[in-house]
């Protein structure tokens, strides 16, 4: 009697496609089982830094959009795609096919588009697209959900996802709800802001007073919330020289609770004198009371995404740019989440020279400057 040999199930297809899923609809669904028809689905998954090099930054972090793509039961693997180029998943997994809507033909991922069907190329595989699925889009979603506006957890840990995210982030200044919606709205080209900062000297100068600290807080407290009610933008708040430490820590527990992102303090005296006013006699504060004022705000928080920045006034003062590193040292070493530099010359030497040097320190944290339109 003759026995049947068995012969070795066929290889299954290897399909790649990538998404960003940061609100999941049945059009990513309607991709998914199209794509699974074809062999063992990958997803590669856009990480929050890739989303963000070429549109907004994603509601729903990596982690959480994972949890939902790995949990379909048409998909084999989510791996996570570090940019908007596919070239460095593709040449590591090879997929026979590449899915994708055939939205991408037109518009920014028309070279991408190109590029995928370039690499494939290398070991045969190929392209196939799916009608866009009409009727539906991410983007048009989330529009709709910001017009309800954002909760203050969700606004809170934004400025940690953009400085996480984006090399450069940039912001503008607001002090009533309609300048608030300026920042929210303005776009030139590609671009937008991606922060507000609630100024006290705007603030200030709205109510015709000078900006010395004048406005109490609990009036700024009011400015800020008219803001939040209208934007969906993280915020940071300038706090002057933030008082006493025990004022500071009243003041970072307030705006950690209306889900303010940051607050930055300056290393001047109260009351401080603005910056840039002509003649102006400036008084920098003893460099450890000011890192013991660091010190009682890191420790009055109560959530990990808020941060304390620290202003440096040197420059202001006509003092050396070592200086204002002796003091970014110190200030850091205290818990301070980013460091700003301020310079009131037209040139921007004294500011270069200190990123320069700034960048060779072995410890950093994120470094914020002031531009001055002339």
């Amino acid at each position: 009697m003759q026995s049947k040999i068995k012969m070795p199930p066929k290889r299954k297809l290897v399909v790649y496609t990538s998404m960003c899923c940061d609100y999941f609809h049945y059009g990513h669904m309607n991709i998914i089982k199209r794509s699974a028809q074809y062999g063992n689905l990958i997803i590669g998954l856009m990480t929050d830094q890739a989303i963000t090099s070429y549109k907004r930054v994603p509601m729903l972090t990596y982690q959480k959009r994972k949890e939902v793509v790995e949990n379909i039961k048409s998909v084999w693997k989510v791996v996570p795609q570090q940019s908007l180029d596919y070239t460095a998943n593709l040449r590591r997994y090879k997929p026979d096919i590449v899915t994708n809507g055939d939205d991408w033909r037109e518009g920014p991922l028309r070279e991408t588009r190109q590029k995928v069907i370039d690499v494939l190329k290398e070991w045969g595989g190929k392209l196939i697209e799916f009608p866009y699925t009409k009727g539906i889009s991410s983007t048009k979603i989330i529009t709709e959900v910001k017009k309800e506006g954002t909760t203050t957890d969700e606004c809170l840990c934004k400025l940690r996802t953009l400085i996480n995210c984006h090399p450069i982030v940039r912001v503008l200044e607001a002090h009533n709800g309609l300048s608030g919606l300026v920042v929210e709205k303005a776009k030139f080209g590609d671009r937008e802001f991606h922060a507000i900062w609630e100024s006290s000297l705007t603030d200030s100068a709205s109510k015709g007073k000078p900006d010395i600290e004048l406005v109490d807080f609990t009036s700024r407290i009011q400015r800020i919330n008219e803001i939040l009610e209208v934007t969906t933008k993280p915020m940071i708040v300038d706090g002057d020289t933030g008082g006493t430490a025990e004022h500071f820590t009243y003041m970072v527990k307030t705006l950690e609770r209306l889900g303010v992102s940051a607050v930055i303090i300056e290393d001047k005296k109260f009351p401080k004198i603005n910056s840039l006013l002509e003649g102006a006699k400036h008084i920098q504060e003893d460099e450890e009371v000011f890192c013991n004022k660091i010190r009682a705000g890191k420790k009055a928080q109560l959530t990990n995404e808020f941060m304390v920045i620290a202003r440096i006034e040197s420059l202001i003062m006509g003092k050396p740019v070592i200086h204002a590193i002796r003091r970014a040292v110190c200030y850091i070493g205290a818990g301070a989440d980013a460091i700003m530099i301020h310079s009131k010359d037209k040139l921007p030497d004294k500011i270069l020279e200190f990123s320069r040097e700034y960048q060779k320190l072995k410890k950093k944290v994120p470094l914020v400057e002031i531009g001055r339109a002339h």
